[in-house]
């Protein structure tokens, strides 16, 4: 699906405003007056066209809205129309000056309200104020986007403190505007998604929107919906049509994460856009066609599941162009004091608290700990300390605290006959051996629940249980996120 460069989207100059309204006289009026005042005029004799109109379409910027028609009334119209796209302000028209319709109308949605006759001048004042809110609107949408995007470029600065990463970053250089795929291959939480978001930094999309979609934290039904998008009705609750985000993503890059729980329906739609630039949404039979470079992660082994037919051979070789294996945290330690920094700046001016300062025999146990968690592991354990300013807990973790060793689990019976002892009540070895295993069983599902940074789709399948087992046992053991 690669395509050379980016497009240049064309900005509309000229707004458009679609006119519905019964009365034949206003539509002409309307028709000749907002053309000289620099709007594009389209026209609607009732409910029931404009409705239609839309269906079709048509996407006007602003609606000029009747109150009083037949077949259809202006406020059964309104309902339709958010139905439809709640986003499109609507301006209510009318000689009914009532204030139970204007009140109705305004919880309805309607951006404004004139009542007939009116002036030149305040309809094209309720048309500015109503254009002028939208764009604030826009804007505001656009500086949290940078802002966003400010945040997440500033978090792959940090990542290439080592000669493995260095290297990584070199391979990104050179592939970066060839516009293949590439698929990430490294454990949960060593930075596969700062990887893909420095090439996309890296290459000639840049300037247009990195998309993420994490497949293994929605069921197949919803995935779908997310990554296609869906049309008005396609299923119970879908009361307009909604863009999925290879739409959002069109010129730039999306980044599908754990792309190995992807279920066969949807690695096959995959492959239809990564061979023809094109799908159709959920519900819906018209083809929409995209240019987006693909950007896939796992840390999964695709290979073996492909030899096992639960990963389609072309969508692999589809996806594996370019092959990035990045390395758990425990192959690049010296990576571990650059990132800590890092990470206390971070997290000190997010929760605005002091720096801490951490101790040398702190940092010289998360030079030597084995970080199963990787990365992520490490991020929760300074913000841990940033949030409570104290490495008290931290320090149990690292240096064996709050891991429970076949030692532990000794100690932990040796303490259920020592209260058995003390209260004078007996204690059959069935009983102590029960409580061992629940706390044992705590111990287990706390752990990979940590290391998957509480993704229970993900626990579920690592332990062996279903998602409402997974549940109840997480309920059971009191444990919380």
């Amino acid at each position: 699906m690669a395509k050379s460069g980016t497009k240049t989207r064309a900005v509309p100059q000229r707004k458009k405003v679609l006119v519905i309204d019964d009365a034949e006289v206003i539509r002409t009026y309307l028709k000749n007056l907002l053309p000289m005042k620099g709007y594009d005029v389209s026209l609607a004799e009732d409910g029931i066209q404009a409705i239609e109109m839309l269906q079709k379409g048509a996407a006007p910027d602003v609606i000029i809205l009747d109150v009083m028609m037949p077949k259809m009334d202006g406020i059964e119209t309104l309902r339709k129309i958010c139905e439809h796209d709640a986003t499109i302000p609507v301006i209510m028209l009318s000689v009914v000056g009532k204030a139970s319709t204007i009140v109705e109308a305004m919880n309805l949605g309607a951006a404004d309200y004139i009542n007939k006759p009116f002036e030149e001048e305040e309809l094209e004042i309720a048309l500015q104020k109503v254009l002028e809110t939208e764009n604030l609107k826009a804007e505001r949408e656009e500086l949290r986007e940078r802002v966003r995007e400010h945040e997440e470029r500033e978090k792959t600065s940090f990542l290439w403190a080592s000669e493995k990463m260095t290297r990584i970053h070199e391979i990104l250089e050179q592939v970066a505007d060839a516009d293949v795929t590439v698929l990430i291959h490294g454990e949960s939480g060593v930075g596969k998604e700062v990887v893909s978001r420095s090439l996309h930094e890296l290459s000639n999309r840049s300037s247009e929107r990195f998309v993420k979609v994490n497949c293994a934290a929605l069921p197949e039904e919803l995935l779908e919906s997310e990554l296609f998008g869906y049309e008005r009705g396609a299923f119970t609750g879908a009361s307009s049509r909604k863009p999925g985000k290879f739409e959002l993503a069109d010129a730039g890059t999306m980044f599908l994460d754990e792309i190995g729980e992807m279920s066969a329906p949807l690695q096959a739609k995959l492959l239809q856009v990564l061979q023809d630039g094109e799908f159709s949404r959920l519900g819906g039979d018209a083809d929409v066609r995209v240019d987006v470079r693909v950007v896939a992660a796992t840390n999964r082994n695709l290979e073996e599941m492909v030899a096992k037919n639960t990963f389609r051979e072309d969508l692999y070789y589809r996806l594996n162009v370019v092959n990035v294996w990045v390395p758990p945290l425990r192959e690049r330690r010296e990576e571990i004091p650059v990132l800590v920094d890092y990470f206390i700046q971070q997290y000190s001016r997010r929760y605005k608290r002091e720096i801490p300062q951490i101790s040398d025999r702190l940092m010289q146990g998360f030079t030597n700990y084995p970080w199963p968690g990787n990365v992520r592991e490490l991020e929760n354990m300074v913000k841990r300390i940033v949030v409570l300013q104290s490495e008290d807990t931290i320090a149990d973790e690292i240096f064996g605290g709050a891991t429970q060793t076949p030692q532990a689990t000794v100690t932990n019976v040796e303490r259920m006959v020592d209260e058995a002892e003390a209260s004078d009540e007996p204690i059959s070895l069935r009983d102590i051996g029960r409580r061992a295993a629940r706390e044992a069983e705590r111990e287990a599902l706390r752990r990979v629940l940590y290391q998957t940074n509480w993704n229970r789709k993900k626990a579920a399948k690592i332990l062996e249980v279903s998602y409402k087992t997974l549940l109840q046992k997480i309920k059971e053991c009191g444990l919380a996120e």
